[in-house]
C-alpha cells in the first residue's frame, strides 16, 4: 500500500514540480494534497515541509506542521544540510530530514524508511549535485538559491532578515542578490521587486486536495 503524502511549500510551482518529480512512483508514495499557505486538512502518512522561500525547520512553521493531528511525521525537505540546523528541525518535531539534492528514487526510500522509523536524516554527500523539482524564475535560468533570495525580496524583507530565514551569511545574501540582478537585468531592489511580480514571484494562497498528476508535455 503507497504512502500519502502532503506537500508544504508557499509556491504551487514549487510543490507541482516536486509532485511531478514523485509521481513515476505512485504506488509506493501517492500525493493527495498540495498545501500553500494552509494546514493539511486530510490525514496523511506524511508531510514534506519545502523550505524554499520559507522559514527553515527549526521555526515555529515546522513545529505546527508536526503538531498537526492529521500528520502522521513531518519531514522537512532543504537543500540546507547543517548539522545545527539538522537538530533544530528534529528537536522541533521533525521525524525525517532529506536533503534536496537526493534523486527522485532514493527520496522516496528515505520517505518510506522515515515512514517505518527505520532512518531520519539523508544527506547527499557523494551524490549528483542538481536540484529536483521546480521553482520560479528557473525558466529564465535563475538557480534555486537566487529565486529564494529573490522571492524572500518580493515578500519584503530585508538582506539581514534574508540572512537569518535561509541560514545564510548576510555577505552570501549580497553575493546572490547581485548575481540574481545579473541575470535578470535589473540593478535596484525596486526593479527587482517588480520584475518578481511578473513572474510569479508572489506566494500562492489555496490547498489543492485533489492532486492530478502532469502530463509530461506539461513538465516540460
Amino acid at each position: 500500500m503507497s504512502l500519502t503524502l502532503a506537500l508544504i511549500n508557499d509556491y504551487e510551482v514549487v510543490v507541482r514540480g516536486l509532485a511531478s518529480m514523485l509521481s513515476p512512483y505512485e504506488a509506493r508514495v501517492r500525493v493527495v494534497e498540495l498545501d500553500l499557505q494552509h494546514r493539511v486538512s486530510s490525514p496523511v502518512d506524511l508531510a514534506l515541509y519545502d523550505t524554499f522561500a520559507a522559514p527553515q525547520g527549526d521555526r515555529e512553521k515546522l513545529r505546527d506542521l508536526a503538531a498537526n493531528p492529521m500528520v502522521g511525521k513531518a519531514v522537512v525537505y532543504s537543500w540546507n544540510m547543517d548539522p545545527t540546523l539538522v537538530a533544530g528541525a528534529l528537536a522541533n518535531g521533525a521525524q525525517g530530514y532529506i536533503s534536496k539534492n537526493l534523486p527522485a528514487g532514493p527520496l522516496v526510500t528515505a520517505l518510506e524508511e522515515i515512514s517505518r522509523g527505520e532512518g531520519r536524516v539523508y544527506d547527499a554527500a557523494g551524490r549528483a549535485t542538481h536540484s529536483a523539482g521546480d521553482w520560479p524564475g528557473r525558466q529564465e535560468g535563475l538557480t534555486q538559491r537566487e529565486a529564494e533570495v529573490l522571492a524572500l525580496i518580493a515578500q519584503g524583507f530585508t538582506n539581514t532578515e534574508i540572512a537569518d530565514l535561509a541560514h545564510l551569511s548576510i555577505n552570501s545574501v549580497k553575493t546572490y542578490i547581485r548575481s540574481c540582478y545579473r541575470r535578470i537585468n535589473v540593478d535596484s531592489r525596486t526593479q527587482a521587486v517588480l520584475w518578481s511580480i511578473a513572474h510569479g514571484f508572489q506566494p500562492d494562497y489555496a490547498a489543492i486536495t485533489r492532486v492530478e498528476p502532469q502530463s509530461q508535455e506539461e513538465t516540460l
